[in-house]
């Protein structure tokens, strides 16, 4: 094993992190080979600095100009330089800044400054690297977005353990969820990703369900089992109804017991509606962790990152960077989201108008971009093709019991004329089974 490698692990020996880490965790390290030196340089090589592959005209990149016509508002070193690896500094401390408004009750010292991913596939990629060794167990809601099984099982060769989070109740199926959290402590390690709002149902917990997930967690980890709590938080910000918790649950599970270590995976994809950026950010928080333990583990991640995408996109990190810092960003957010709000009402009130459609039974939902119906006595995969081919109408089937349908991309005066042919199509399906 590489001795920068050991270095890391020393410094993690006695945390939650080592004991959760996967064989190639344990092997990841971040080399200081070009990139590190080209960072020592940008600081100290006041003379020249001939350290990285980029080339420049008096220190400055040189830049196509039907590059630098289409990016006006950014400079030659903000569009085709080289990122660092673990992101742009400034980005990073504006991004931990924003977390700390929308989340009141965290505190900055019970997390790490975030790491810049090329979007929060990476990040959860990159996590599952760390975290997930070969053959072991990550509980997952049912259904679940479905790169969760590329990840996991695909590339790493785990096993998703898929709970039905949203039983027939109104909400989350706690008991569901404590049950496959239980018995998975007692084999010494829980692995659990959290999706919320939810993709594909567009869930969010209420505040007692947060506060029921954060006391089921801290009695595994009283127990002695180690937790990895990965929080997607992909649609955060994005809620409709007044009882849902409103902060991340990574700000209740981050300081929350020294065997638990939560991963905040997060960023302006659909918080900024920016989705073509690709832009993403990883911050860990575990309780008792010191600078030592976070730097370690960031070094961990950079190293992930540097062998895997080498760094995140120069400009969009910029261009994110001048939308969080522009006066006008927050007041159009506003009106993004009271377009969505408007879309989810439309829905909701369909849904509530129309309670037995034969076939169809809507999951709970609150939240997000979609919403998602459990197909019962037809396919939702077939209901899929029948909406395409003869009505136009795209949709998404996960599996052959859940049809997915995102209302975020339906002007609200679509809403009625769309649910109503879906709900035509799988009754008439039904009486034909």
């Amino acid at each position: 094993m590489n001795k920068l490698a050991v270095e890391l692990n020393s410094v993690l020996e006695e945390t939650v992190a080592a004991r959760l880490m996967s064989p190639m965790g344990k092997r990841l390290y971040f080399p200081k080979g070009i990139i590190a030196q080209s960072a020592e340089a940008k600081k100290s090589a006041h003379t020249a600095n001939a350290t990285i592959g980029t080339a420049c005209s008096k220190g400055i990149p040189l830049v196509l100009s039907a590059v630098a016509e289409n990016m006006p508002a950014l400079n030659a070193e903000q569009t085709v330089a080289y990122a660092p690896t673990a992101g742009v500094e400034k980005i990073r401390s504006e991004w931990k800044k924003r977390i700390l408004e929308n989340n009141k009750s965290l505190k900055p010292e019970n997390f790490s400054l975030p790491v810049v991913v090329p979007g929060l596939t990476s990040g959860i990629s990159c996590m599952a690297d760390i975290f997930l060794p070969e053959n072991s167990v990550i509980i997952s809601s049912d259904p679940a977005w479905d790169n969760y099984s590329l990840i996991f099982e695909e590339r790493r060769s785990c096993t998703m353990r898929n709970v039905p989070f949203l039983g027939k109740g109104p909400g989350l199926d706690l008991a569901a969820i404590e049950t496959a959290v239980h018995e998975e402590a007692k084999k010494g390690a829980v692995r659990i990703i959290l999706n919320f709002p939810n993709n594909p149902s567009g869930y969010a917990p209420t505040k007692n369900e947060a506060q029921a997930l954060a006391g089921m967690f801290l009695k595994a980890a009283e127990s002695g089992a180690d937790l990895l709590i990965l929080c997607d938080d992909a649609y955060f910000g994005l809620f409709y109804e007044e009882n849902i918790f409103r902060e991340s649950l990574f700000s209740l599970f981050a300081n929350l017991h020294k065997n638990i270590l939560a991963v905040k995976i997060d960023g302006p994809i659909k918080e900024d509606f920016v989705w073509g950026l690709r832009i993403g950010f990883v911050s860990f928080g575990s309780k008792g962790m010191e600078e030592m333990h976070y730097s370690a583990l960031v070094t961990k991640l950079m190293g992930a990152i540097r062998s895997s995408v080498s760094c995140a996109n120069t400009p969009a990190q910029n261009i994110i960077l001048k939308a969080m810092e522009d006066k006008r960003t927050p007041q159009e957010k506003l009106q993004f989201k009271e377009l969505l709000q408007k879309r989810y009402n439309r829905v909701k009130a369909f849904v509530e108008k129309n309670p037995d459609c034969p076939g169809l039974s809507p999951l709970p939902f609150n939240s997000g971009y979609f919403m998602s119906f459990l197909c019962m006595g037809i396919s939702a995969e077939k209901l899929r093709q029948k909406l395409l081919a003869d009505y136009g109408i795209g949709v998404v089937s996960l599996g052959e019991g859940c049809l997915r349908v995102a209302f975020s991309s339906l002007d609200e005066e679509q809403v009625d004329q769309v649910y109503r042919t879906i709900y035509d199509t799988a009754a008439a399906m039904t009486q034909g089974c």
